[in-house]
C-alpha cells in the first residue's frame, strides 16, 4: 500500500515548545523531525528541567499515542525545527519498521540516561552528553577538526541532570584538565580521547 502525500511540516523557531503535556493527545499521531534538533523534557516540583533525550532529524516522538495516551513530557525545538505530523494507520509496512526501530532506540538512551544519573559522578555525566552532543546539530568543525558544541550552561545542566552553578563548577574541572575550552553560550571539544575515557568511567 503507498503511503499518502507527506502535508506542509510545521516550523518551530528556537525555543519554542512543540508539544506540552497538558495538549490532547491525537490517537496514534506521532511526529518526525524533518530538520532542525528537539529536546524531550519534563519539569520537576522544584521547577528544575531535566532532559530525557533529543531527536535529531529522521527520528519520532509523540509515542504516547500508541500506548496509554497520556503525556507527561515536553517538547521543544532547541535550533529552528519542522516536524512531520504522521498517522502511523497510513504507514506500509516499511514505514512501519522504521518507526519501530526509532522508538525501540528511544527507550534504549532514555535507560541509558537513568543508569547515567544513578551511577556517573557528575563531571562523568558531562563528558558523555559533550560526546553525545558533538555528533547533534549543535555541533560545528572548524578547519584543525576541533568540535564546538553551541550550548548555555542552563541548557547543559538540564542535559546532565545538575543546576546550573554546580554544572559550571563542572565545566571548570574539565577546563583545568585540558578537555574543554569554555566560552560564552558554547564549549570547543580539546581532547575527545580524554573526554571519552571519563565517559566510561562510573565512579
Amino acid at each position: 500500500m503507498a503511503e499518502p502525500a507527506p502535508r506542509n511540516p510545521l516550523a518551530f523557531k528556537a525555543g519554542e515548545t512543540i508539544l506540552r503535556p497538558s495538549d490532547s493527545v491525537p490517537q496514534r499521531q506521532v511526529y518526525q523531525v524533518i530538520s532542525g534538533y528537539v529536546r524531550i523534557l519534563c519539569t520537576d516540583k522544584n521547577g528544575d528541567i531535566l532532559v530525557l533525550r533529543h531527536v535529531a532529524p529522521g527520528g519520532y516522538f509523540g509515542e504516547e499515542s500508541l500506548v496509554d495516551g497520556k503525556r507527561r513530557y515536553s517538547a521543544e525545538a532547541v535550533i529552528e525545527t519542522k516536524i512531520q505530523i504522521i498517522d502511523t494507520r497510513k504507514l506500509n509496512a516499511n514505514r512501519s519498521g522504521q518507526l519501530a526501530a526509532d522508538l525501540i532506540k528511544a527507550i534504549g538512551e532514555t535507560y541509558t540516561y537513568i543508569q547515567r544519573i544513578s551511577s556517573q559522578r557528575l563531571r562523568n555525566r558531562l563528558a558523555a552528553a559533550l560526546l553525545e552532543l558533538a555528533s547533534s546539530p549543535l555541533a560545528q568543525r572548524d578547519s584543525r577538526g576541533q568540535t564546538t558544541i553551541l550550548i548555555t550552561h542552563d541548557e547543559l545542566a538540564a542535559t546532565i541532570g545538575s543546576v546550573r552553578e554546580t554544572t559550571t563548577r563542572t565545566i571548570g574541572e574539565l577546563v583545568k584538565l585540558g578537555l574543554v575550552r569554555s566560552g560564552y553560550g558554547r564549549l570547543r571539544l580539546l581532547d575527545l580521547e580524554g573526554l571519552s575515557e571519563l565517559a566510561e568511567l562510573s565512579y
